[in-house]
């Protein structure tokens, strides 16, 4: 197993459940380093994917399996729901829209009148809003602190600090990856590796269908004294053409608001902040066609005005202040980012739906962004059934 984040460990939990030795490399010193660390801590319903896709049906089923397993190994989690809000009348064909792909996943979710949002929200501005009773809010670097404990406890080889630096094809079957100080060699190969999965797909010899672009979500918080503002979560409707769900205002478990987050390219596979810069990594992406088909479609108005947001907190807040009015930039702190490991096509098309390809005695996971934290149960399951075919 290739990635210690949350999808890594519990493709590597479901298939030690199965009878399995794994062995996770991680190339960071802590687990669930990167996009699992980084996130909203929401346990997302399933409401925005295309009915029968994997993120559907995983996020879905995940929402429940996810917060079986909070409650079963102590991690907090909190299913306190959530409103989508709609605050223009030009809005409101995508709200029933959501509406309508809510019951077609088997999402509790209703439409209701502004009267009853504000009974959630009294801050909230809407002409509609979506409630959706299942969203709920956790602790993921927790579900992963929890996932290593069952891990150690079945005999899992759990290595920090160990890179995969090359992989090859064993003598006799299987596959050998060399992390620099050793040799491991094994039967197969689950690459869960986030934002370098497809690195490691290449490095194994597959050729992925996509490609990882890295984009970078800012979030700031409520000042302590205005987080009264937001009792729970709100979002505000989707761009359907975008997987970007917008920003929102977010309860977290300490009772912090946090605001976010934005989208916009990442300078490095692991850019937190604009001056993380890697040359190799910009020109990686440059080099890909993909890349420039996707700009063209995207880079203006949309990516434009995700600079400006990224680069003013008067424009993150008037965003903010559509949802809750009485948000102003001098209520925001700036609190930390996280970068989505975004696959992309040649066609400059970005991958909707997690995407996992295979080959002999190998898995790859080449998309598993927001909402893979809330269907990593799933998605482990998965694996551990994919892997068994290909073995």
């Amino acid at each position: 197993m290739v990635g210690g984040g949350i999808v890594g460990l519990a493709a590597a939990r479901a298939l030690a459940g199965r009878g399995w030795a794994v062995t996770v490399l991680e190339k960071e010193d802590r687990w669930g380093a990167h996009q699992t660390g980084h996130n909203s801590n929401v346990v997302h319903a399933g409401l925005y994917y295309k009915p029968g896709s994997l993120k559907a049906a995983m996020s879905v089923a995940g929402n429940r399996s996810m917060v079986e397993f909070a409650r079963a190994n102590g991690v907090p989690v909190e299913v306190c729901g959530k409103l989508v809000v709609a605050t223009a009348e030009s809005e409101l064909p995508a709200l029933r829209v959501l509406a309508e792909r809510a019951e077609a996943n088997g999402v509790p979710a209703k439409l209701i009148t502004p009267e009853e949002a504000r009974e959630y929200e009294p801050e909230v501005a809407a002409v509609a809003a979506l409630r959706v009773e299942s969203t709920g809010i956790i602790d993921f670097p927790a579900v992963c602190a929890a996932m290593v404990r069952e891990l150690t406890e079945a005999g899992a080889d759990l290595r920090l600090s160990t890179p995969a630096l090359g992989i090859r094809a064993g003598s006799g079957g299987g596959v050998e990856v060399a992390t620099g100080t050793s040799v491991l060699r094994a039967d197969a190969l689950v690459n869960c590796a986030g934002l370098h999965s497809d690195r490691v797909a290449r490095m194994a010899g597959l050729t992925p269908s996509a490609r990882i672009v890295p984009f970078r979500g800012e979030y700031y918080e409520l000042r302590p004294d205005r987080s009264h503002l937001v009792r729970g979560l709100i979002y505000p409707v989707p761009d359907p053409t975008l997987p970007f769900l917008g920003v929102h205002l977010t309860r977290m478990l300490d009772g912090s608001v946090h605001a976010g987050p934005n989208a916009v390219l990442a300078l490095r596979r692991e850019g937190y902040r604009w001056r993380d810069l890697s040359p190799a990594d910009l020109l990686d992406t440059a080099r890909f066609p993909g890349t420039w088909r996707l700009a063209r479609k995207y880079a203006f108005p949309v990516g434009y005005d995700e600079v400006r947001r990224s680069l003013s907190k008067a424009r993150f807040a008037a965003s903010l202040a559509r949802l809750v009015p009485a948000v102003t930039a001098d209520d925001l702190v700036r609190s930390g980012a996280g970068v989505r490991a975004q696959a992309l096509l040649p066609t400059g098309a970005l991958v909707d739906d997690f995407l996992i390809e295979s080959t002999r005695n190998q898995i790859h996971v080449l998309n598993a962004p927001s909402p893979a934290a809330t269907s990593a149960l799933e998605i482990g399951a998965h694996i551990a059934a994919r892997l068994v075919e290909v073995s």
